[in-house]
C-alpha cells in the first residue's frame, strides 16, 4: 500500500508541475508561453528575464514528468523544490506564510512533498 500512495502523491504532485512548466514555455492549459512567463518575470526584476524563464519551465516541465514517473526522483524533487523556493522569493515570501494573504505556505508543504519523497524514494511502482 506504500508504494501505491507513493505513486498517487508523484502523480499528482509531478504531473501538475509539468502542466504548469507547458503552461510556462508553451502557453498549453492557458498558460502565457515563454514570451509572457518572460514578461511577468522581469515585471518582478527578475533579470535575465527569458533564460529564467525557460530555467522554470524547463524544471517544472521536466522535473514534474520525472518525478510522476519516479526517474531520478532527488534530482526531480530538487528541481521543483528549486522554483518554488524561486517562487517564495519573487513573489510569496513578502507576503507573510498563510495562503490566503498569498504567502509561502502552499509552497512550503510542495517543497515539503517533493523532499521528503525524494528521502523516502519513489516506491514500488516507478519506471527504471
Amino acid at each position: 500500500m506504500v508504494g501505491f500512495g507513493l505513486l498517487i502523491i508523484r502523480l499528482i504532485v509531478g504531473l501538475t508541475f509539468a502542466g504548469h512548466g507547458a503552461q510556462k514555455l508553451f502557453g498549453w492549459f492557458g498558460g502565457p508561453g515563454i514570451k509572457g512567463t518572460a514578461g511577468w518575470l522581469g515585471s518582478m526584476n527578475v533579470k535575465p528575464a527569458l533564460p529564467a524563464a525557460i530555467v522554470t519551465g524547463l524544471f517544472e516541465l521536466l522535473g514534474g514528468l520525472l518525478f510522476a514517473a519516479g526517474v531520478w526522483t532527488p534530482v526531480a524533487a530538487l528541481m521543483i523544490a528549486l522554483t518554488m523556493i524561486g517562487a517564495i522569493v519573487t513573489v510569496h515570501g513578502k507576503n507573510g506564510f498563510w495562503a490566503t494573504a498569498n504567502g509561502f505556505e502552499y509552497n512550503l508543504i510542495l517543497i515539503a512533498v517533493v523532499v521528503g519523497v525524494a528521502f523516502t524514494g519513489p516506491g514500488a511502482y516507478h519506471l527504471f
